[in-house]
């Protein structure tokens, strides 16, 4: 394997962490922000772009992290290397919100996953991170992520993290997954991506889902979320712009002062 190889486990239900144990010398890579707690003997350290090519040049390099710039990531990410002279040592990582973490064994997998922006967490050493352009206009445009996914290679372990419960589909080759375009968490190398007009003037006015479905076709792997970030940040933010009105209680403020809330 190119990718150092590591051990896991996963913690919680709905906020849920991942504990990486590495052995000495291993090393684990995670997004800014991700890092939860590690054992003493763990290195962080700073590494530009996404650790897969240290070897590469400093073009290379500039073009990997312009990638990932693309796709919403850092320009770096942290690595953290099990120093210790004998042992293994754990890391650790956390999810951003409420969800699942979905491990993924690259090498089982067929050694690429397209996946949604900001829905990696971490990785072996060595996983690459970079782009997939999406090839047909129409997906490109209407697809709910816009030209450019996630795209993660190699042939060790990775984690996305996604919102809800998650639901993984086998499809078989030829069969067709229609799916909410923000429910889509991520997919094999060998899915086709395209999208769907959802027709009917009453569907697309009033359906209050969107105008296109995305339409995935295997053969490969389907992973699909049931609470996308997006949609729980447009709940949030319309329940806090609208001035509510005691929640239909005939108390009103009073209602509210009861309750606890002191804001009128």
């Amino acid at each position: 394997m190119q990718n150092h190889e590591i051990d896991y486990k996963i913690f919680g239900e709905e906020m849920q962490y991942v504990e990486v144990e590495l052995d000495p010398q291993e090393t684990a890579i995670g997004e800014p922000g991700s890092f939860m707690m590690m054992d003493d003997g763990v290195q962080m350290q700073t590494i530009f772009s996404d650790g897969s090519g240290q070897n590469n040049s400093i073009l290379d390099k500039l073009f990997s992290a312009g990638k990932r710039l693309l796709v919403g990531e850092n320009l770096f990410v942290t690595a953290y290397t099990n120093v210790a002279p004998q042992g293994k040592r754990h890391v650790s990582f956390a999810a951003p919100y409420p969800g699942k973490i979905i491990p993924l064994d690259l090498n089982a997998l067929g050694g690429k996953i397209i996946c949604q922006k900001d829905a990696f967490l971490c990785a072996a050493k060595g996983v690459s991170i970079s782009i997939e352009f999406q090839k047909r206009l129409g997906a490109g445009l209407f697809g709910g992520e816009g030209f450019i996914m996630e795209k993660l290679e190699g042939d060790g372990m990775a984690f996305m993290h996604a919102g809800g419960h998650i639901t993984e589909r086998v499809l078989q080759p030829g069969e067709i997954l229609k799916v909410d375009t923000g429910c889509i968490v991520g997919f094999t190398g060998g899915v086709r991506y395209d999208i769907e007009f959802i027709g009917g003037i009453k569907n697309t006015l009033f359906g209050g889902e969107g105008v296109f479905f995305a339409l995935l076709q295997g053969p490969g792997t389907v992973w699909i979320q049931t609470l996308p970030i997006s949609r729980l940040a447009r709940r949030i933010l319309a329940y806090a712009t609208v001035k509510q009105k005691g929640e239909g209680s005939i108390l009103g403020p009073l209602g509210r002062l009861l309750d606890g809330d002191n804001s009128f």
